[in-house]
């Protein structure tokens, strides 16, 4: 009995992981990128090259993306609040979903 219950365990599993895996993948990192070279960089350096946002009070979106603790929930928070040294942009939807998923390919691996 507890052979099957591992076999069907397993069998469960291997149909959910495509499934939760994907589901972790919200937004377009492609579709970010772009969308920050329209409305971001301006203020931010974008990439993960080394160098200097254009506007001293704007974090790169890699020391972003690096700071400790940092999520998508985070960043999503972020991109829907007011901030004091940033121009009152306020991104939802499928916009930040991918601007999001930008950000965070910029990690740098643990």
């Amino acid at each position: 009995m507890l052979r099957l219950r591992s076999g069907y365990l397993l069998a469960v599993c291997s149909l959910v992981s495509p499934i939760a895996v994907h589901a972790a993948q919200i937004g377009s990192a492609e579709e970010g990128h772009q969308l920050a070279r329209q409305i971001c960089v301006e203020c931010h350096l974008l990439g993960d090259e080394d160098g200097f946002s254009n506007n001293q009070n704007a974090p790169t979106f890699k020391q972003i993306a690096d700071t400790p603790g940092m999520t998508g929930a985070a960043l999503l928070a972020s991109l829907q609040s007011w901030h004091k040294n940033m121009p009152n942009l306020i991104i939802n939807g499928e916009d930040a979903d991918s601007l999001v998923a930008y950000i965070l390919s910029l990690k740098t691996p643990d």
